[in-house]
């Protein structure tokens, strides 16, 4: 058994698909409310964090 490794998206992905800066991304990233790793010193986010993300502040009712 297999299982699918997660779908890893670039900064500009995460600002495109939450529709907010560069900056912001970073900002979400440093204070951990975003999960991202390093590939080779690129910085990926994972889809499952950017949901997660978007779940959190619509339980917040932000």
């Amino acid at each position: 058994m297999t299982t699918a490794a997660p779908e890893l998206l670039t900064v500009p992905e995460v600002m495109a698909s939450l529709k907010v800066g560069r900056t912001k991304v970073y900002d979400l990233i440093r204070t951990h409310r975003l999960v991202s790793i390093k590939v080779d010193g690129c910085r990926r986010i994972p889809a499952d964090s950017v949901g997660d993300f978007i779940r959190r502040q619509i339980e917040r009712g932000a």
